[in-house]
């Protein structure tokens, strides 16, 4: 059964009502550093890495793959939850209201792009390490445990969830670290 690490992003230098695709600030980076640590220590062998198309999941899987002489996988499916806006402030108004609510409430768009998620996570064949967003381990954390909330626990920047994959199954592993988190 492959096991599958979602890592959130290092801290963000703007918030997802103040630019569409902010990179790491200086404590990001730091955080980003660290877990690599963490990961290279982890896995005796290099593992894929993946990551969010977005520049702080980017800039958090480079010290990985820097570590381990890897390439960093674009995977576009595991990538920041939809905005059915491009004005900013509306954005972030908008998550708001969706983070206090459950899938049952949302738009099929919404539901589609959290079944390509699952879909994602599901197909990898081997261990891997996904860099990506707190939806996002959101998503896959609550089909895990056949949660409807949007939100079923608010994982820390730079922290690690561990899900295990088999069968066509998602298993819930362990949670990463959790941190107060508002959408700003």
């Amino acid at each position: 059964m492959p096991t599958i690490l979602l890592v959130r992003h290092g801290q963000a230098a703007a918030g997802f009502g103040s630019h569409r695709d902010p990179g790491l600030d200086d404590v990001g980076r730091a955080q980003a550093e660290a877990v690599a640590e963490e990961l290279a220590a982890r896995f005796e062998e290099p593992v894929p890495i993946y990551s969010s198309p977005l520049k702080r999941a980017q800039e958090a899987a480079a010290p990985l793959a820097r570590r381990w002489g890897s390439e960093v996988i674009l995977e576009p499916r595991v990538a920041e939850i939809p905005s059915p806006t491009e004005d900013l402030r509306e954005r972030a108004r908008w998550l708001r209201g969706v983070m206090a609510g459950n899938w049952t409430e949302l738009p099929p768009e919404l539901l589609r792009w959290r079944q390509e998620m699952i879909d994602c996570v599901l197909g990898f064949e081997t261990d891997a390490v996904v860099f990506c967003h707190f939806i996002a381990i959101n998503v896959v954390v609550g089909a895990a445990m056949g949660a409807e909330e949007l939100i079923v626990f608010r994982p820390g920047n730079a922290s690690t969830t561990t899900i295990g994959t088999g069968g066509g199954r998602l298993a819930f592993v362990s949670l990463g670290t959790e941190q107060d988190t508002r959408v700003n």
